[in-house]
């Protein structure tokens, strides 16, 4: 196999040691073609969930594979994806009741964003073109994602001259913050359509936390201002973050919410980009321009939707939410340790994520490569080590995982 061949995300090709070959996954560990496992302390990009190879997840795969692996959703449905959207929409607060399906969180923000953008123009208003989003943010790679990333530190500072022109603030996490957000908001309303937010977690970008009361602060200035709310539940939704959307804890319902990673538990791509009934029927018209003119090939897959049900069912049975409170206690006592570490920028934890951040910028190849001499799978980036295991880990294998950040970050300081 001609590994050199293979162009791989996120890396730079001429300098990266060859990528290792998985064989097999179980559980929360990966199987090389070497003979080694590795406990895996990202669940593949914060995917799986549910741990690996979960035999609920695989046989709903299984038996829809055998009777429709495919069809198009433009003029049929079918069984699994009229069951997930009845049980999305039961699920998600308010009245976030219409649901429009793709195959990547990227994707389903760019939906969400063509939403905003329609909904003005059918109602006849003109000029709202832009969003408002915020510093240390990531949406994804597509080009309107990209044009709502961190504009100066985000890894889309490269193409800032190509994408489109939005409004970037910080984070109303202090009083001045807050006035700075009011003014942005007061001067350009006019050209906006929506504010775009992760809630509680700005993921990729650095994984910086905040506190409800600053979602809410958000939610109420977009409100104040007659402007949408669109929120990135792709990395926090489902149980992540402590609830099952990290919405719920700063008791707000966006206009717009989008979701994928582990819709599907780690097993087949889908997302969903939510809107309420308000943002749907400004779509509704006997005109056909007034249409939501978007279909991807795969939107609405039966394979991912029978996962996406069964993914559901799971969370629905098994105690995730106790799950994830037993995983934060955990981090925060294990790495706690990390914090008096020469080096050591800070130390936090919200839900199943820890993270440990460290002063300047370490090479990321190398902290990379002594984690697997450790026997578990942890991609830092930037200067954050961080931890977003299956939520099914056991006690265990998570120490396995801490353990081997304070070492490593230990060698490192």
């Amino acid at each position: 196999m001609t590994l050199d061949r293979i162009w791989l995300p996120y890396c730079q090709m001429q300098t990266a040691p060859p990528p290792r070959v998985a064989s097999r996954t179980e559980g929360v560990r990966i199987y090389l073609d070497d003979g080694r496992h590795l406990i895996d302390g990202t669940a593949s990009w914060w995917t799986a969930c549910h741990g690996y190879n979960h035999p609920h997840i695989r046989w709903a795969i299984i038996r829809q594979l055998e009777c429709m692996p495919h069809v198009m959703l433009g003029g049929l449905v079918h069984e699994q994806v009229i069951t997930l959207t009845e049980r999305l929409t039961r699920l998600l607060p308010g009245e976030l009741n219409r649901v429009f399906y793709s195959e990547s969180g990227s994707v389903s923000v760019e939906i969400a964003m063509k939403m905003a953008l329609q909904y003005w123009i059918n109602q006849g208003v003109s000029g709202r073109t832009r969003f408002l989003s915020f510093r240390d943010a990531y949406h994804g790679d597509t080009f309107a994602a990209m044009s709502v990333c961190d504009p100066e530190d985000g890894m889309h500072r490269l193409f800032r001259g190509a994408l489109a022109d939005q409004v970037i603030v910080d984070l109303p996490r202090t009083a001045d913050q807050v006035r700075t957000l009011e003014r942005t908001l007061d001067r350009h309303a006019g050209q906006l359509a929506a504010v775009i937010a992760e809630p509680l977690v700005q993921a990729a970008a650095g994984m910086k936390f905040h506190p409800p009361e600053v979602l809410a602060q958000v939610a109420e200035a977009a409100r104040r201002h007659d402007l949408l709310l669109i929120l990135d539940e792709i990395a926090t939704g489902f149980c992540r973050t402590g609830t099952l959307f990290a919405c719920e804890q700063a008791g707000v319902t966006p206009d717009i919410v989008t979701l994928s990673k582990a819709l599907t538990g780690g097993s087949m791509p889908l997302a969903a980009t939510v809107a309420t009934e308000d943002v749907y029927r400004a779509f509704l018209s006997d005109s056909p321009q007034h249409a939501l003119m978007h279909g991807p090939t795969y939107c609405g897959n039966p394979l991912g939707c029978a996962a996406a049900n069964a993914s559901l069912d799971l969370f629905e049975s098994e105690p995730r939410l106790a799950q994830v409170a037993n995983i934060e206690s955990q981090l925060k006592n294990e790495l706690a340790d990390c914090a008096k570490l020469p080096g050591v920028a800070d130390v936090r934890v919200k839900g199943a994520i820890g993270v440990v951040e460290l002063q300047g910028r370490p090479k990321v190849s190398r902290l990379r490569e002594q984690f697997v001499e450790e026997g578990v799978w942890v991609r830092p980036f930037g200067n954050v080590v961080y931890l977003m295991p299956a939520l099914v880990i056991e006690s265990e294998d998570l120490s396995a995982l801490t353990h081997a950040v304070c070492r490593v970050v230990r060698r490192a300081a």
